[in-house]
């Protein structure tokens, strides 16, 4: 039985890299759709849903944060790469923060940007049970988090930084690690990104509890122990 190929959405304003995009994608085995404004876009996508979005932020009429946006609310499980021309810690922390789930910086290697829409696509694994350390619980189906009888709401990294954090129970993960696992270890993104999700984290899982499951291990990582 022949593979039925992936779709991948491109929003992007600049007919140059559009086309590259496309001819890249269709290269390497894609199906490719293309909108050059996001308005289209979102109506592209809605139409036929896409497998993965590659998304401009620097968009006319309707910015790519809108865009990026209005594709989380819809839908919620659509991975989006942002490609945008701003780099920095910050820009990265803002364009995750919007729901994307992998940032590239132009002028960007077709190499690399393959390489993180295959990491995207990649299947997740069979094993979806719901983990547990100590009072707190996280459900890979549903995507709920709750610790005790409180419901805790998690942005898309924060869910995947969790959920890595208590596959592992009792183990120093190192930066290095959790780069590599939740942002599948992007040149655009700092180490100090990690430092920032864990402070996220610590807030939402830990403030208000007695015992702390977030545990910082100087100069070697983080660990969730029960």
């Amino acid at each position: 039985m022949a593979k039925v190929a992936m779709t991948v959405l491109v929003i992007e304003d600049d007919n140059g890299v559009r086309t590259y995009l496309r001819e890249l994608l269709l290269d390497n085995g894609y199906n490719c759709q293309l909108a050059s404004d996001g308005a289209s876009g979102l109506v592209v996508a809605e139409k036929l849903p896409p497998d993965l979005v590659i998304l401009d932020l620097g968009l006319p009429n309707m910015s790519g944060e809108t865009v990026c946006q209005e594709l989380r609310k819809s839908f919620p499980k659509l991975p989006i790469i942002i490609l945008t021309a701003k780099d920095g810690t910050a820009n990265v922390i803002a364009g995750f923060n919007l729901g994307a789930d992998d940032y590239v910086t132009k002028p960007f290697v077709g190499s690399e940007l393959l390489a993180r829409i295959k990491a995207r696509l990649k299947p997740g694994g069979a094993d979806q049970k719901v983990l547990k350390v100590a009072d707190l619980e996280l459900d890979p189906k549903t995507l709920e988090v709750k610790r005790g009888k409180k419901q805790i709401t998690l942005t898309r990294h924060e869910f995947e930084l969790l959920k890595y954090l208590m596959t592992n129970p009792d183990q120093v993960l190192s930066r290095e690690m959790i780069l590599n696992r939740v942002w599948s270890y992007s040149p655009d993104v700092e180490s100090r990104v990690v430092d920032i999700y864990i402070g996220y984290l610590r807030k939402k899982i830990d403030k208000g509890h007695n015992k702390p499951l977030l545990h910082s291990n100087r100069g070697f990582g983080y660990s969730l122990k029960g």
